[in-house]
């Protein structure tokens, strides 16, 4: 219960941002025992890049690994050897900073208990290509609970927790630390940031354009139809989706519903708003698809019988896809959002390296 109270912060924080704000985010995951559930694993950890996994550690492949070509391309093997070696070193540290927490909340080692780091930046991206440092992520979550976080603006340590306080009081009497800590949010992070994006830019020109498909089902009452439009099979996420009714565009207030941006399990996106209207009504529906990376601008219309008819089918994973669109994709974001609870930091010489280091040492008695 506790994870899934997690999850749904996570959900919040990582919902997709503006088309000009970027962000570059890393958790570390660890439980106090074993969890016998499939995929799940003692410690995990993974980096995203616009909410878009990068790189990816658990405790039972005992390595770290690139999920984009381009990190794997751009990135040397001595880069991966030293992360690897990192987070092993970080995973023997969160089990012991779990058992210092257990014993201070006089908890029982029979019960399974998990300890969360979250830390990353967000910039504003401007119309030359400059990116502004925006805010910064730097918060600790214990058994699905807020514990610990820091506020960059006036360089303090915020306790969510009783048993948090002893804690913020150690840390906020070490300035050195508060100082790495600002520091890497504002310019460290920002920097790998910026090198990150450079090195996705040609993943980016790859962008796939969405297929669209319009069709009709029936609704609770016999007088009334439901008209749907699918964009699926698109990346990047950011789209414009709008049903129109004799060229006037449908809002909320008209009755329009949005699925929202959703993963496919495919690395692309899909989404999908319906209306209901009443099925004899002859005004002309259209559906007008916007999807600005893959340069694309498509409308299409349904028929002004409105009869039923069944979506087109759709080539490989998308077709599977949206046959189970309430289940299967709600399966898959819920997977997804998981996975996203699940990931770590990246190390290099510098700044960063030194505040991780102080950082461990620092927290031997969290």
């Amino acid at each position: 219960f506790c994870l899934i109270l997690f999850l749904l912060a996570a959900i919040k924080l990582l919902v997709p941002l503006r088309s000009t704000t970027h962000s570059l985010t890393y958790i570390y995951t660890a439980f106090s025992k074993p969890v016998e559930l499939p995929g799940i694993h003692e410690f995990t950890a993974m980096g995203l890049l616009d909410n878009r996994m990068i790189d990816y550690y658990d405790s039972t492949i005992q390595k770290k690994v690139p999920k984009q070509d381009w990190m794997k391309e751009r990135l040397q093997q001595e880069y991966w050897d030293k992360g690897t070696q990192s987070r092993q070193s970080k995973q023997q540290w969160f089990k012991v900073n779990i058992d210092i927490l257990m014993n201070r909340m006089k908890q029982s080692s029979t019960e399974t208990h998990v300890l969360q780091w979250m830390v990353g930046c967000e910039g504003d991206e401007d119309e030359h290509g400059n990116l502004q440092f925006k805010r910064g992520i730097n918060m600790y979550n214990y058994d699905g609970n807020d514990f610990l976080g820091f506020d960059d603006e006036h360089q303090v340590w915020v306790a969510a927790a009783d048993a948090a306080v002893l804690t913020k009081r150690k840390w906020d009497e070490v300035t050195a630390l508060k100082d790495y800590t600002k520091g890497y949010l504002e310019k460290e992070c920002m920097e790998w940031m910026k090198i990150f994006l450079k090195y996705s830019k040609m993943q980016l020109r790859d962008a796939s354009p969405p297929e669209v498909h319009v069709f009709t089902t029936k609704a609770k009452q016999s007088s009334i139809v439901v008209l749907t439009c699918l964009a699926t099979g698109f990346y990047p996420k950011e789209i414009t989706l709008n049903i129109r009714r004799n060229g006037r565009i449908l809002n909320k207030e008209d009755g329009v519903k949005s699925s929202g941006v959703r993963p496919n399990h495919d690395d692309t996106f899909q989404r999908r708003d319906y209306v209901e209207i009443l099925r004899s009504d002859t005004a002309e529906y259209t559906c007008e698809v916007i999807h600005p990376g893959s340069n694309m601008h498509k409308e299409k219309t349904w028929g002004k019988s409105h009869s039923y008819h069944r979506l087109p089918p759709l080539d490989g994973t998308h077709f599977a896809i949206h046959i189970g669109a309430a289940a299967v994709s709600g399966l898959l974001f819920v997977i997804m959002t998981f996975s996203v609870v699940f990931f770590a930091w990246h190390e290099r010489k510098g700044i960063f390296s030194k505040y991780i280091l102080f950082m461990m040492s620092l927290l031997r008695n969290i």
